[in-house]
Parts: structure tokens; sequence; C-alpha cells
């Protein structure tokens, strides 16, 4: 067993250790002396009640002389009291004779001592806490360092699987709790510890007896915390999974927030929130009832515990004569301190576990080797290279995806020198294959070679160095132009950056800037256009001199314009490097030497341009369909320069080019430039709410929270009722006669008993009000701030700042810490008032000058109780040291006050000892109250910058408005749409046109059917109709009304709509059904026919709990074809007149599909239809058949007319290509 313990002690310490194992010498010294300063420091209290002791039994003695003075028997001579001559005789003769007390002498000792302790206690903590806090910012700021240059070492593949935003709160949060684990938080723990061993010493030393009654009573303090622990972790975890199901629901709903908005799910999706936040509710009320109820039943214990102390003391005191009642006082508050001590040490070990937690993350990672080390020295460096790239039978995923195969045995041959164009469909494995020639990441299977040798064996940092590669968004950092360039080869010279500037064509603009080289290219390189980005880039490749260049779709986020130039750029440097060019613009492609197709992650064809358009392939589709497009868009270009010239056609151009002249005057938030409007409420900008209206929210519970301030009042004034009490005591033992002694110490006792009871009592009735009046309030704000967010625009979800993510927490945390202006805040600030306020007239009926000349010091003591209190809620973690020394400052002044007013009672001999104490003790605990009470102001500024972003959110007035009665309704709705010159962009991506003057109609009953290559706006011109957005310019005609001056909950109850990934709510296949129409009560019988016109009921009923059957999250449980009916079913029971179908059928095979489509056919019998579609077959009964290509419509007509026209249309049918 003694071999176990050893162990244990072991394991504990290297436990210990392992958090400082980054700390030098110079750190140890500094923590080793930093602990023994904290040793002395906890002895200082129990030093001070030694003090404390002897002062009271010089107070007492020279009362009880007082009194025996008083008697007209007695005398003084020699400065000693004896009996009169004439008494003399008759009395007992035995009175012992004291010397009189030099009192003055007496105290002004007494004050030395206390000022000596207070001064080395100042030194002490600063110290201490100073040493503590230097040696652990050494030791963090090299596990920072450690940590981050491990991270930029890591392989690619890691990235992938680790967040940004998990490393940042790494980088931040998780090193700030070692921090904690490491630094005061240690040398507190020792003084706290310190001070929990010295104070039950004193106890037993000075008296055993009375020590051990107190110890018997303790365990009942320990089991009511350990049980309101238990119990509130318990609650909390019952509350917060049951937020968590909340959250999970406002998850789902802002995740599908289109699919709710066209189904006007709104309100029903409220309702089913607000009853998740119901249980959350319950548990948060009882919570607080338990805390309240163990609050209470802890004061009651600890009134009761002074009771049996005070009285068993005294007896000890008074009957047997074993103590004085200075040792009373010693022992008493030796325990009590020691007690109070050992809690607060607690606290510490909390941090500790959470250091050590955070530590072994961080030295985990610290400790990981990557797979793919960047600054390795390992690896052969080749003499001459020549440049062929070779892939050879290489399969490939991507370790965050492993179940997703990217590379399904590629074989593919770079020649050096020459230019091969990568094409096809997105997700085919382009990119991929480029960043295999980086060793971004290895293969699994096969192998890349350079020259015929693996890559996996050369030296990785030379093999970088001989490839430039410039991307699609090139990634800028913050700094100057040249820096940017210079990143491509540090230490490289300015004639070499202008030389790499001038090929990349980037020279000419950069020299016309005012600033030249050394502009600055602002965060992300915002500044600049998309054409000047990525000419620096261009450039920063340039300047390495690469042997192989690598371009993915260098060009394709630009206009046509910045297109040609940097083309250019781009074809002047091509000359004599392999170059490996990703494109999905055929006018970049043309002129390379090898073209590969890919598809599916293989190379299915490779050759020249003519040769791939005879196989018609993967290319010839890709070309097919862009060269109509390119047509089409010069044709309309000529016609609109014409007819406008007023309105600028090509916006994003246009755009890019002011901008780029605007932005070296004007930093870059203030150019709003056409589009460039998005919502702008960036969060830092709050200003504080006012706490009227927040109290308006809570209006409806008054009447708890008039219950809870009373009891919170009744609270405050128990502290000065304790002074009051405490100084009674001491009086007790000045009187002479034992009868009259008892009696008062007796009534004492049976008054802290009472005092304990009311305070159980009054503590449950403030927890339990403002526990119910603050989770009211929060469910309250939770429900309005969702409804809220429900009713807002879809554009408005489109912002990255509104995330379903984001706003999810915006509505779990901001509605909870608005509390802190309210509930049980307003308990603790009325608590704290009424303590001040009974504390001071107490004080001014017994002593006004004694009170007078103690307010002096209250400032002080306020204000470090105000200090602290800053401190602890981690307002200040810098001025933690000077923080800490004001909380010693605190235990002088208290000192300091005892002092004057010992010198001052000495001088006028106008109140007794106890008055004196009384005043004390009465005003010290008022003052941490007043601390007490304005630590609550950084919870309160904190709810009233919530308070403020959560009124932000409901006075915005969203631009489409859900839940207005406004706009028009008409009975015999036909269902004639008519799209007049639609132009439109996204408003999170301003300098995209997406529609680019769409003209199309239907007439009701027809069925209408986009065609085009992706991203050309055929699903934006759906989600137009569907009101998601209103177009920047030009109309969208419903039966004639303009879209938008229709009621939009009245449009959306006429439209069905089913998506390509249609999403299906977590509940049950009838509940996702009835789903479809939210304004009515929906029969079984509804739900069936329904389900049979969608082809889904007997698929239904094999299931076990047929309609009942729950679909999982996101529909996750069933396949595909089953998702898809269900949503043909939802669309179906709306009975709308107008059926939208985006790519209803394309996900699935050709089985599923089959069923899908009939049950579609079915659907669209007499309804206006518009049909998104990438299969051919899905589309050609359609009435009216649309071309579309970059955003308006090239041809249109049904099948037999486009077939006639031999246009797009008719290749694409020929081919049997599919549409990508």
């Amino acid at each position: 067993s003694q071999k176990k313990f050893l162990l244990l002690i072991l394991d504990l310490f290297l436990i210990i250790t392992s958090q400082f194992r980054f700390s030098t010498c110079k750190d140890v010294v500094m923590m080793v002396v930093g602990s023994l300063c904290a040793v002395l420091h906890g002895s200082a209290q129990p030093l001070m009640l030694l003090v404390f002791g002897l002062l009271t039994d010089t107070f007492i003695e020279y009362d009880i002389e007082l009194t025996e003075l008083n008697d007209d028997r007695k005398e003084c001579v020699n400065n000693t009291i004896q009996w009169k001559r004439n008494y003399s005789a008759a009395a007992d003769l035995s009175l012992p004779l004291n010397l009189l007390l030099d009192i003055e002498h007496e105290m002004t000792m007494f004050a030395f001592y206390y000022v000596g302790i207070g001064f080395s206690v100042f030194i002490l903590g600063y110290v201490q806490i100073s040493l503590w806090v230097t040696a652990a910012a050494r030791q963090i700021q090299l596990i920072r360092k450690m940590y981050f240059s491990k991270v930029m070492r890591m392989e690619i593949g890691w990235f992938d699987c680790t967040s940004v935003g998990e490393l940042n709160t790494r980088m931040s949060d998780d090193i700030n709790k070692i921090n904690d684990a490491i630094a005061d938080q240690v040398a507190i723990f020792i003084q706290r510890f310190t001070t929990f061993v010295c104070g039950f010493c004193v106890g037993f030393v000075k008296g055993w007896k009375l020590t051990l009654v107190i110890i018997a009573v303790s365990p009942l303090i320990g089991i009511g915390a350990g049980l309101m622990a238990l119990f509130v972790a318990k609650l909390t975890g019952m509350e917060l999974q049951a937020y968590a199901t909340a959250g999970a629901v406002a998850d789902e709903v802002l995740s599908a927030i289109r699919t709710v908005a066209a189904f006007g799910g709104e309100n029903k999706e409220v309702e089913r929130y607000d009853k998740n936040l119901i249980s959350a509710q319950r548990w948060g009320i009882r919570k607080g009832m338990i805390m309240g109820f163990f609050t209470g039943y802890m004061w009651l214990i600890i009134f009761l515990c002074y009771a049996l102390a005070f009285w068993y003391g005294s007896t000890l005191v008074i009957d047997t004569g074993e103590y004085t009642p200075g040792t009373l006082l010693q022992v008493f508050f030796g325990v009590l301190i020691a007690a109070m001590n050992l809690g607060q040490a607690s606290p510490c070990l909390e941090s500790f576990a959470s250091g050590r937690g955070a530590a072994t993350i961080i030295f985990e990672t610290i400790d990981r080797e990557p797979e793919i080390d960047c600054l390795s020295e390992a690896g052969y460096k080749l003499d001459r290279v020549k440049g062929d790239i070779e892939f050879h039978n290489v399969t490939f995923h991507y370790p965050s995806r492993p179940e997703v195969k990217i590379l399904d045995q590629l074989n593919v041959a770079v020649k050096s020198g020459e230019t091969t164009a990568f094409v096809g469909p997105s997700g085919a494995g382009k990119s991929t294959a480029i960043q295999l020639i980086q060793r971004f990441y290895d293969p699994k299977v096969g192998m890349v070679t350079l020259d015929g040798h693996d890559i996996r064996g050369l030296n990785i940092q030379w093999l970088r160095s001989l490839i430039g590669i410039v991307e699609q968004e090139p990634v800028l950092f913050a700094t100057t132009i040249a820096e940017n360039i210079r990143y491509g080869r540090p230490g490289v010279s300015m004639e070499d950056i202008i030389t790499a500037a001038k090929e990349a064509n980037a020279y000419n603009f950069i020299m016309d800037l005012p600033q030249k080289f050394d502009t600055l290219v602002g965060e992300g390189g915002g500044q600049m256009s998309g054409g000047q980005k990525q000419r620096i880039a261009i450039a920063r490749a340039l300047v390495r001199n690469p042997r192989i260049l690598l371009l993915d779709m260098a060009t394709s986020a630009l206009d046509n314009e910045s297109e040609a130039i940097v083309q250019e750029a781009l074809d002047k440097v091509r000359m004599g490097r392999t170059t490996i060019s990703i494109a999905h613009r055929l006018s970049t492609i043309k002129n390379a030497d090898v073209i590969v197709g890919f598809e599916h992650g293989r190379a299915v064809e490779r050759g020249k341009h003519n040769e791939l358009l005879e196989r018609k392939g993967v290319y010839f589709t890709l070309v097919t369909l862009q060269s109509q497009g390119d047509k089409a868009l010069n044709e309309k270009a000529r016609q609109s320069k014409m007819s406008e010239t007023i309105f600028p056609l090509n916006r994003a151009s246009i755009r890019q080019r002011s901008r780029s002249q605007l932005s070296n005057l004007v930093p870059e938030s203030s150019v709003p430039i056409a589009g460039d409007l998005a919502p702008r409420d960036d969060d830092e900008l709050v200003e504080p709410a006012p706490v009227a209206r927040i109290l308006k929210y809570n209006a409806p519970e008054w009447p708890y929270m008039l219950f809870g301030s009373l009891g919170a009042a009744v609270n405050g004034g128990v502290n000065p009722v304790y002074a009051l009490l405490f100084s009674q005591i001491l009086a007790t033992f000045a009187v002479t006669d034992p009868e009259a002694q008892r009696k008062e110490i007796d009534g004492i006792c049976v008054f802290f008993v009472i005092v304990g009871v009311v305070s159980f009592f009054t503590q449950m009735l403030q927890g339990y009000a403002f526990a119910k009046s603050g989770e009211l309030l929060t469910r309250r704000l939770r429900r309005i701030g969702f409804k809220a967010m429900l009713g807002q625009e879809i554009g408005w979800f489109d912002d990255h700042r509104n995330s379903p993510g984001a706003l999810t927490t915006r509505l779990a945390t901001d509605a909870s810490q608005v509390q802190g202006a309210t509930g049980s805040q307003i308990g603790m600030i009325v608590n704290s008032l009424t303590n001040i306020g009974v504390a001071l007239i107490m004080s001014f009926y017994f002593s006004w000058k004694l009170t007078l000349l103690i307010l002096c010091f209250l400032p002080f003591i306020a204000l470090s109780g105000g200090f602290q209190a800053k401190m602890l809620t981690g307002f200040a973690k810098q001025d933690k040291q000077a923080m800490e020394s004001a909380g010693q400052v605190r235990k002088n002044i208290q000192n300091i006050c005892l002092h004057v007013t010992r010198t001052q009672r000495n001088n006028e001999r106008e109140i007794t000892t106890y008055l004196c104490f009384r005043v004390i003790s009465a005003i010290v605990t008022s003052g941490t109250a007043l601390g007490r009470a304005s630590s609550y102001t950084p919870d309160y500024a904190k709810a009233k910058i919530s308070a403020a972003r959560f009124f932000q959110l409901l006075d915005r007035v969203p631009t489409i408005s859900v839940y207005s009665n406004r706009g028009e309704k008409w009975d015999n709705f036909q269902g004639n749409l008519e799209f007049i010159d639609c132009k439109f962009t996204y408003p999170t991506r301003p300098d995209i046109q997406v529609l680019n003057g769409l003209n199309v109609s239907v007439k009701p009953g027809q069925t209408l059917a986009f065609v085009g290559s992706s991203g050309c706006g055929k699903s934006t011109s759906v989600q137009l109709l569907e009101r998601f957005y209103d177009p920047d310019h030009g109309k969208v005609l419903i039966d004639g009304h303009e879209s938008t001056r229709v009621n939009v909950p009245f449009l959306r109850s006429k439209i069905g709509i089913v998506s390509q990934e249609p999403v299906l709510f977590d509940c049950s296949i009838a509940e996702n059904i009835k789903y479809g129409d939210n304004s009515r009560e929906i029969s079984m019988d509804e739900v069936i026919s329904a389900a049979k016109k969608a082809q889904l009921h007997d698929f239904v009923m094999a299931l076990p709990e047929k309609y009942n059957t729950n679909v999982g999250s996101q529909g996750s449980q069933l396949s595909r074809g089953q998702k898809q009916r269900i949503a043909i079913a939802r669309a179906i029971i709306r009975d709308p007149k107008i059926l939208l179908l985006d790519e209803a059928t394309s996900a699935l095979d050709t089985e599923s599909e089959k069923t899908v489509q009939e049950a579609l056919d079915k659907a669209r019998e007499g309804r206006t239809c518009i049909v998104i579609a990438h299969r051919l077959s899905t589309i050609q009964n359609s009435d009216i058949i649309a071309v579309m290509s970059r955003g308006f419509v090239v041809e249109k007509g049904n099948h037999d007319q486009l077939m006639a026209m031999n246009g797009a249309y008719y290749k694409l049918v020929t081919t049997g290509a599919p549409i990508s």
C-alpha cells in the first residue's frame, strides 16, 4: 500500500509539473520565491487574530475597571483600585488589587502591530502575485511561440480536419486557461491553503474544546455546499439539454430558412421553438429555487453555529474560566477563517483542472510530428530540373472526407516546356491534382514524379521553390504591393520586383497609384480590383522564377476587360516553363499545347482543341454551351449600347475600375459604389440599450420582482444585525453580575437562531422570485428574437454574419445575458443597498463621531472591493498585480480604522468598547457590500450591450416583410407569369451579375423549362418568383400584378416548390407532408391522397410505423427518391396554382427517377409549372423551353422549334451530352 501511495504522489507531481515543462531556471526561481511570499502572506491573517484576541482582552479588562471605578465604594490609589477605608473592614479584603492599565500605551502598541502586519501583507501580496504572473507570462509566451511554429509546420491535411476558428480559440482561450492555471491562481491557492492550516493551528493551540465543537458542526455546511453543487450541476445540465434541443430546432429552421419561407411555416416554427423553451424555463426556475434553498440553509447553519459557539464558549469563559474572552474570539474566528479560506481555495483547483485539460490538447499538438514537414531538411535536390511531371495510377481522398474518392487511378503526363490545360466539370479532381504536385497531400496509392523522381523523396522546400502558383482567388497579405510580391521569394531586390511586375502587366497600374509600390493592398487585398489582385499574384509567382507554373482558374473571377489583360500577361510568362492551367473559359484554353479532360477523378481524354471537338466528350459539351453564350452576349451588348448609353451594363467592371481609383483616396468601406450596399451592421458599434426598455419586457413579472426585492432587502439587513449581535456579546463579558450575564448570553444566542431562520426563508423567496422573473424574461426574449429572425428577408441570411450558427448563438447568449440587468442582479443590488443603509443608520445611531471618522476610509474599502470584483470579471488581466495589491490595501485600511477608533475612544470617554466594535463592523461590512454592488457593473454592462444587439434585430425592418398584411391579394389567381428585363445581383456578391435582362413569360397551365450551364441564373429566377429576393431592375408580373406589390404570404401560398435537395424536418412523414400548408389543420385523408398522387403511399405503408415514421435529421433515414416524393406530396397538399421544380430528379438513379417523374407529371396537370433540369429527357414535352446563358435567354420555343433552329439546344440534344 505504501508503494501505491508513493506512485499516486508521483503521478500527482507529474501532472502538476507537466504544466510547467517550458519553464527556465529563472522562472523556477521566481516561482519558488513567489510561493514563499504566499506562505508568509497566508499566515498573516491568523497572526492578526492573535493580536485581535489580546486587544479584546485589554478592552474588556479596561471596561471592568471602568465599572469598578464607577462603584462608590472603591477608589484609585497609586494606579491601584482598592476598597475605600470605611468599607474595607466590612468587605472581604481578598479583593485582588489590579494595577490600572495604561490604555494609551497599550493601544498605540496594538496600532503599531497592525500597521506592521498590514504593511508586510501589502509587500508580500504584491511580490507573490507579480513574481508568479511574470513567470507565467514568460512561459505562456514560449508556449504560444512553440504552438504557432508547430501549427505552421503541419501538413495541409491537418488543417482540413482542424478549423481555423478552432486554432484561434486554442491560441487565445486554451492558452489563457493554461495561463490561469500556472499564474497567480497557484500563489493564491498556496496563500489560502496556508491560512487554512494556520487558522486551525490557532484554534487547536488556543482552545481545542471549542474548536472541536465548531468542527463538529461544519460537516453540515459541507454537506449543504456539496448537495447544492450537485443539484445545480444536474439542473444546469437539464436546462442546457432543453436549450440544446431548442437550439437544435432553431438551427434546423434557420438552416432550412428557404423551405420555411416557401411554405409559410414561420409562426409554426416559433411555436415549436417556444415549446422547447418552456421545459428549459422550468429547469431554470427549479435551479433558482434550489439555490435559494441551499443559500438559506447555509446561512441558517452558520447562524446556528454562531449561537452554539458563543453559548458554549461563554460557558468556558465564565463558568470554568478556561478561556479569556479574547481566546474565545481567536478560536472562533481562527476556525471560521480557516474554513472560509479552504472554500475560497477550491475554485483555484477548478482552474488547475481546466488548465490541465487545455494543456493536454496544446502539448499534444506541440509534440505531434507532421506527416509532410515543410521545414524538414530531408530529401535530395536535383542538379538540373527539366520539368516533366507525371501521375502514375494516383488514387486520393481528402483526409477530412475519407469516404469520397477524389482521384481514381489518375494517369497524366505533363511534358516540360509545354502548356497543359485541365478541363472538366467541378469536382472532377483538377485542383486536387495541382495540390498533389505541390505536395500539400501525399496520394494513398500511386505516385507523382518530377523528371522521373517520386516527389516524396525530394526536399520539400526545394520542390516548392520550383513552383509558382496563381489561384482563382489570390490571397494577398495586408501590407504593401512590393512586400506582397516579395513574398514569392524573400530577400529579392527591388529590380527583380519591378521586372516581375512588368512581366505580369502590373507595372503600369502600380505606377499610376500615388504611393506606387508602397501602396497598401488592404485586408485580403480588398483595396484592389480583381484584375489588379490577379496581376500582383502573377508577379509574386514570377519573382520566384519558377520552373513550373500552376494556374488554377487564374482568370475566372474577372470581367472581360481585366481578363484580356491578365491573359496576355499569362501568355507572356508561360514561355519556356512547364505550365498547367485549369480553366472553365475557352478563350483561356484554346491555345494550350495539350488539353486534358477530367471526369470523376480520371483523365478521360487528351489532345488539341480540334481533336477533342471531334470526340464530342467532356470538352465538347463545355465548348458548345459557352460559345453559344458568348455569341448571344456580344449580340446583346451591341444592342444595349445603342439603346441605353446611360445605364452601364457591365456593372462589375465599372465598379471594380472606379473602386480602384477611388480607393486610394477613401478607405474602402466608405465607397458604396452601386451594389455595395450590403447591410452593414457591425456588432462592435452598438449603443448600450436603455435599462427602461429592458425592464419593459420584464414588466408582466412585477409581483415576483417586488417579493424578490423584499426578500433581498431583508437579506441585506442580516449583515449589520450580525455586527450588532457580535458587539453585544463582547459587552456581556464586561458585565460583572453572573446572573445577568447568563441571561444576556442566552438571549443573544436565541436571537442568532431567529436571524438564521428568517434569513433561510428570505433567501428562498429571493432565489425563487428572481429566478422565475429572469427565466420568463429570457424565454420571452428568445421567442421574440427568433420570430424577428424568421421575419427577415432571405438576403439577410446570405450575410456570413447571419449564418445559422451565429444566429443560434446569438439567441442563446444574448437573451441569457440580458438577465444581467434584471432578475437576480436586481436582488443583489437591493441586497447591497439595504446592507449599506441599515449599517449607516445603526452606526450613526450609536456614535456619529466615530461613524464619520470611519466613513473617511469607506471609499478606499469600497474602491478596493470594486477593484477586486473588476479584476475577477476579467476586465483587467494585465493589471492583475495592481488589483491584488488593492485587495491587500483594503485589509490594511480595515486595520487602520480599528486603530484610529481606539485612540479616539480613549481621548473621549464617550462610548463603550462594544459600541466601537459595533460601529466598525457594521460599516466595514457595508463597505464591502458597496464594493460588491459595484462589481455587478460588468454583468450589467454586458447585459445592456446584449440587449442593444437584440433590440437592433427587433427594430430592423426587413425589405420583404412576412408578417405584414400589406400588399395586393386577389381571388381568381390564375398563375400567369412574366419576367420583364430582370437584372439581379445577390446582395452578398454585388459584383457578380446573375441575371442580365431576363425576358420570358408563361401562360396559366403551361410548363416552362429552363436549360443552361450552372450559374446562368435558372434557380435565381425561381427565387425572384418566390420573392426571396426582388430584382434590382426590371420586374416580375404575376397575373399582371407587379411582384413587389403583392402580399408575400398570399403569393407564397399559391406556389409549391420541389427542389434538388429537398429539406425535410426532423419529425414524422405525416408532419412533413402537412408542412405543405401551415395555414390550416390538415386531415390524415388529405395527407394520404397527396401521398398517393406522389407515388409515395405504397412505400410508406410498407414501413413498420407507416406515416408516423420519423425521417431523421434532414431526412437522413430515407433514400433520395423517398425524400423527393415526400417533398412532392408536401407541394401537392398546398394545392398550388404554380409549381416550381428545381432539378427535382437530377440526384436520382434511373429507377427512382422514373417513379418521381411520373409523380411530377401527375402533379403538373392544370397548373402553371416551371421546370429546371439538366437531363433533356425530362424537358422534351414542355410547352416552352428557354435556353439560358450568362443571365438571359439565348433561345426559346418548344422542342421541335428549337431543333429546327439548329442552335445550342440542337447541339446538346444531338450529341446527348449532359449539361453541366
